[in-house]
């Protein structure tokens, strides 16, 4: 698969304050919007694919 540049939800609007995502090297990443420069996280696409569902299904909303 090929790397894809950064993204970020729609819902953040110009705030700037949400995470980012890439696909890079195999893996996906996820940076702060309001960091660019900052440390960023690595997910096997099967973690990642892990926590997606798990958002899907309702199992995180707890958090917010």
């Amino acid at each position: 698969m090929s790397d894809t540049p950064w993204i970020k939800a729609t819902a953040s609007g110009d705030q700037g304050d949400c995470v980012e995502l890439r696909r890079h090297d195999g893996t996906i990443d996820v940076r702060d919007s309001k960091d660019p420069e900052g440390p960023v996280l690595h997910f096997t696409r099967e973690e990642f694919t892990a926590w997606v569902d798990g958002a899907k299904k309702g199992e995180f909303d707890h958090l917010t």
